[in-house]
């Protein structure tokens, strides 16, 4: 059976570590959020509590208000 090498599985568990906690900035952006820099501060500065990750995801994930 193949083994990936230990740098490479590291590497990996890394990069979807990273993508996983950056979620809700990549929504944001990719939703055209009218906060992503909000967002962005939020998931950077209280993301690695659960709370703040939460608050970031549910104002990336938020629609808009209509107005008019």
């Amino acid at each position: 059976m193949f083994s990936a090498p230990p740098l490479l599985m590291t590497l990996v568990s890394v990069l979807l570590l990273m993508a996983l906690y950056w979620t809700p900035t990549i929504v944001a952006t990719i939703r055209k959020a009218p906060n992503t820099r909000a967002v962005v501060v939020i998931n950077f500065l209280l993301g690695w509590t659960v709370i703040g990750w939460i608050a970031a995801l549910v104002m990336a994930c938020r629609t808009p208000r209509v107005t008019g």
